[in-house]
């Protein structure tokens, strides 16, 4: 791998992809309010399926989530040059305006991508309440680019370039590891439910990059750049290519190499959750909250680069690939391409080799729910769930309202309304739970328009969830819940 698989290279590969996943990938929010769903643990550990279920390794899409999140979308980088819109080239060329490009980027320009793939998974009830264990691979990357940056990238090299830029806080943070997890939710009596997950982790790679700062000067044909930034990372095996140190003993980092990758260290989380019943109070509603992924990886190997304070640029040489045979822009991955090599002497780093162990913190979601019962049709149901994601300078909200709809007993649907810090979303459950199985599908960013290529136009939320189990026995969660009722009432007479 060179560096010019570089952070804005990665995101725009990303966004034309549309290959990344939901951000912070529990489970679909879309499902909170839904009881048939076995996987509503994931979001608040007190919440506990309708009946066991299982899944193994050859059930692949046991709970398979897939999607991406931003505030920014692939139009906004990626332009057709011919009116059937089949031929692609990127922000770069000279023939996309300043205007048409800038004015559609934010003062920080976010992204967030994970993945949540399950390999063993069951739950049961036993001792008052249901239990889980899960073993799944979890990856969450999240990217921040300042509109400084693409400023200079497109104006900087254009006939109406300036003679200074800035650019703050360009981060980019990627979290990877395996995660063994034992949950039980408790009934402590008729209205309160208690739920807990522990959780040991395996790491497998950790990135964190910032650049808090850098300033760009004209002077003569080149560019003066001033930064202060660093990139560290943990990965068994993995190392940095250097070239010859310079005059003061500093190597400059030159790409990234793996040897014999294994296990990068270990860690561990817990979710802590609640439901509390207000039916004494209000009758049908009820309050839910939950804080998940509250933990850490200690990572046994550390890289770590500075930037260089101060070094020249010459800019960016090859603002397009072009097609020799005709003039026109060539294919889209050869321009990514030209835009990686120039990036290449865009950010510089030299390597640090003062830091042998780090620890990094999980990022964490606090989930906040209100549910309400209509009295007369206690099979329709609506909710209000608050989420929000810490993960500075990642961290974001989102506030959805559901109607949550079980006609049969076997089958239950929900749709939904997010606002969120990347724009509002329209999101969608089915599920279908008869007895021995449990088959789901749905998506809390629904897709409405896309390009020629099928690329989601817009920001970039979008996410598809669905999957497959094997279930057995009743709902013995409930069955507790009213035989604790009855001895409440019963001793209270």
């Amino acid at each position: 791998m060179t560096m010019k698989h570089n952070i804005v290279k990665s995101m725009i590969v990303a966004l034309a992809l549309g290959s990344a996943t939901l951000a912070s990938a529990q489970t679909l929010r879309s499902s909170y309010f839904m009881e048939g769903m076995n996987y509503r643990h994931q979001l608040n550990p007190a919440f506990a399926p309708e009946s066991s279920y299982l899944n193994l390794p050859f059930f692949v899409l046991g709970n398979f989530n897939v999607g991406l999140q931003g505030n920014i979308g692939v139009n906004d980088f990626l332009y057709k040059y011919n009116q059937n819109g089949y031929n692609l080239t990127t922000f770069m060329n000279p023939m996309v305006g300043n205007a048409e490009f800038l004015d559609n980027l934010h003062k920080h320009n976010h992204l967030n991508t994970s993945v949540s793939v399950p390999v063993i998974s069951f739950g049961f009830y036993k001792w008052n309440g249901f239990n889980t264990f899960d073993i799944g691979v979890r990856s969450n990357t999240s990217i921040s680019l300042p509109y400084g940056l693409f400023d200079f990238m497109k104006t900087g090299m254009s006939d109406e370039a300036g003679t200074y830029y800035n650019a703050k806080d360009v981060a980019v943070r990627s979290n990877n590891y395996v995660e063994i997890a034992l949950g039980h939710s408790h009934i402590i009596n008729k209205d309160l439910t208690i739920g807990g997950k522990f959780k040991f982790l395996v790491g497998a790679g950790n990135v964190n990059a910032r650049i808090k700062n850098m300033d760009i000067y004209m002077s003569g044909d080149k560019w003066d750049i001033y930064a202060d930034g660093y990139m560290e990372g943990s990965l068994k095996g993995g190392e940095f290519k250097t070239k010859e140190p310079n005059d003061k003993g500093q190597r400059e980092v030159d790409g990234f190499k793996v040897k014999n990758a294994g296990v990068g260290g270990f860690g561990v989380a817990v979710d802590l959750g609640a439901v509390y019943k207000m039916d004494d109070y209000v009758e049908g509603l009820s309050l839910s909250a939950a804080l998940l992924d509250l933990g850490f990886i200690c990572w046994n190997n550390a890289l770590r680069a500075n930037m260089m304070n101060s070094y020249t640029f010459e800019g960016f040489k090859h603002p397009v690939a072009v097609d020799p045979e005709d003039g026109d822009p060539g294919d889209i991955n050869d321009q990514l391409d030209q835009i990686g090599d120039d990036l290449k002497d865009f950010y510089r780093f030299y390597e640090d080799k003062s830091v042998s162990k780090r620890t990094t913190k999980l990022a964490t979601t606090m989930n906040i729910g209100a549910e309400y019962v209509l009295p007369y049709y206690k099979n329709l149901k609506f909710g209000l769930l608050s989420t929000t994601y810490f993960n500075k300078p990642f961290t974001w909200t989102e506030a959805r309202i559901s109607a949550n709809v079980a006609p049969l007993s076997w089958f239950e649907a929900s749709v939904n309304y997010g606002i969120s810090s990347f724009g509002s979303s329209l999101g969608w459950v089915l599920n279908f739970h008869p007895n021995g199985f449990n088959f789901f599908i749905g998506s809390d960013h629904m897709i409405t328009k896309v390009t020629p290529q099928y690329v989601p136009v817009g920001n970039a939320n979008m996410n598809v969830c669905l999957g497959f189990n094997i279930t057995w026995g009743k709902n013995k969660t409930k069955e507790a819940k009213n035989t604790t009722m009855l001895k409440t009432i019963v001793g209270y007479y």
